[in-house]
């Protein structure tokens, strides 16, 4: 894209933003251009989220300019940034769960009456026009707290497009998103490009920078290391300006199964799936993909008690196993790490230490209401050491760490119960490059120690890497196994699977 007689919609020149102990921005200039999708990329901790915060008005800078559309903005709070056309969708959803869709999507420009009254109909009619323009067909009237992850993504996304904004800023929009919703996001993206609008893109999922960004500039500690056209750039290239060194893909080799841990025979539930047989071994982890709904999903969280199981033989070990909630799961030794991090995994404000220990409170030898506190430490700093938990101690807020090392803690709290069985739904989602490789080393320890591990992922690359068998999912059914040391793995053959490949094939026999 020729940037060449146009004046970038956003300038900001030597920005600068100390916290206390850590200088988060060190003289880093950044611009978009009218018309333009800029990917701004790094690992977790590279001062993205703070680079844009200061955009949007949250974080005054210490120093430096930032100019929009011209016009140079001394004061910046987040009400002058959102009228000067900076839209933020941010990486985890907010929403108000006991309102309504309707009510979330037009929260803060709700139509009005005659006498100040709102106008529930116009407001219900606005939301449907501007969820169907993309592609969004949902029920405005039920509650925000009985939709999807990737719904409430996707609501907010429309929103925020639909609000005029000049520069809408995606930070890791598509993370909780099935792959058929991530296309129609960025045909959605490069439509409302030609007309105009400019993005500012943040994501770790590499493959989709050159997929939708027309231009990349790269943060590392803090700083701009690169800047970039995409058609310019490798994505070797991109990795090694990431990280600052080659990072190789973490390649588990595939051990001898265990003895039976985990037996699903007939497990069905309606319009979720059905007739599952399924056997998990100790020291094996298996791969469950498919297209979103498909089955692999629904499974893991009615194994953990978030949903109903349904009917069928499922037995843990040599007992028939009954998952009413998450407690008795992890009683009887299956443990669950949610897609869902912050709403699920962590609670963000407390600190390391009380996330690892909290589901283990009940181990640590509790008097009269007190946890034995040194026992304690002792557990939570074994983790801190064994998983590579990088945080300035075990009192620091969740919160305040990077997201691949919040996800490491989610691990550390699992691991934490000794579980059997433990089901990972994304476990690398929306983490970098370097914590990715850290997160599936994690997996192979955990399986050389005898866990059974189910990793629900639609990362194909990811799968082939360290599952020993991958099974495909197809309208609630496994219609395919990929065994490692017996089938010939691709991502050809994975995707035409997942496709439903083999079903089209069967029926053609017929």
């Amino acid at each position: 894209m020729d940037d060449a007689g146009r004046a970038p919609v956003v300038e900001m020149v030597d920005i600068v933003k100390v916290f206390p102990g850590v200088r988060a921005l060190d003289s880093v200039s950044f611009s978009v251009q009218p018309g333009e999708i800029h990917a701004l990329v790094g690992k977790n901790g590279a001062g993205k989220s703070t680079l844009m915060h200061v955009l949007t008005g949250l974080y005054p800078p210490d120093s430096g300019a930032i100019r929009i559309r011209g016009v140079q903005h001394d004061n910046l709070n987040t009400a002058r940034a959102k009228e000067a056309g900076i839209s933020l969708v941010a990486q985890h959803v907010k929403f108000i769960p006991g309102l309504s869709i309707a009510e979330n999507v037009n929260c803060g420009m709700l139509p009005l009456r005659r006498g100040g009254f709102v106008d529930w109909k116009k407001m219900a009619r606005d939301a449907e026009e501007r969820l169907a323009r993309f592609g969004l067909d949902v029920d405005v009237k039920r509650r925000m707290e009985y939709t999807t992850v990737a719904e409430r993504q996707m609501i907010e996304i429309a929103r925020a497009l639909f609000a005029d904004a000049s520069v809408v800023i995606l930070d890791e929009p598509t993370a909780p998103l099935p792959k058929h919703d991530v296309a129609k996001l960025f045909e959605f993206v490069r439509r409302q490009r030609e007309q105009g609008a400019s993005f500012i893109y943040i994501s770790h999922y590499l493959e989709e920078i050159f997929d939708v960004a027309d231009r990349v500039t790269v943060m590392r500690n803090g700083a701009v290391v690169g800047s970039a056209p995409v058609r310019d750039i490798t994505q070797p290239e991109l990795i090694r300006l990431i990280s600052g060194a080659n990072v190789e893909r973490y390649k588990r080799e595939s051990g001898k199964p265990g003895q039976p841990v985990l037996t699903l025979k007939g497990l069905t539930r309606p319009r979720a799936y059905s007739d599952i047989d399924l056997t998990l071994h100790a020291g094996e982890v298996v791969g469950l993909t498919g297209l979103e709904g498909s089955g692999p999903g629904e499974l893991a969280r009615g194994l953990f008690g978030l949903e109903e199981l349904g009917d069928g033989e499922v037995t843990l070990g040599t007992k028939v196993y009954r998952a009413g909630s998450p407690i008795t799961s992890l009683q009887q030794g299956l443990a669950y790490l949610p897609r869902d991090r912050h709403g699920l995994g962590i609670v963000g404000m407390r600190s390391v230490r009380d996330n690892v220990s909290l589901s283990v409170l009940g181990r640590l030898q509790p008097l009269f209401g007190l946890i034995n506190s040194p026992a304690e430490r002792k557990l939570v700093q074994n983790y801190i050491d064994v998983l590579g938990i990088k945080t300035p101690s075990m009192q620091t807020a969740v919160e305040n760490l990077s997201g691949g090392n919040q996800q490491k803690v989610v691990v550390a709290k699992l691991a934490a119960t000794e579980p059997k069985v433990l089901i990972l739904d994304e476990p690398t989602q929306g983490v970098d490059v370097q914590a990715k490789v850290d997160l599936l080393r994690i997996v192979d320890q955990l399986s050389r120690r005898g866990v059974a591990i189910a990793v629900v992922s639609d990362e194909l690359n990811e799968l082939m890497d360290i599952c020993d068998r991958i099974l495909v999912f197809y309208r609630g059914r496994i219609i395919r196994e990929f065994k490692k040391g017996r089938d010939t793995i691709t991502t050809t053959g994975l995707l035409a699977a997942i496709e439903g490949e083999s079903v089209e094939k069967s029926n053609a026999v017929l």
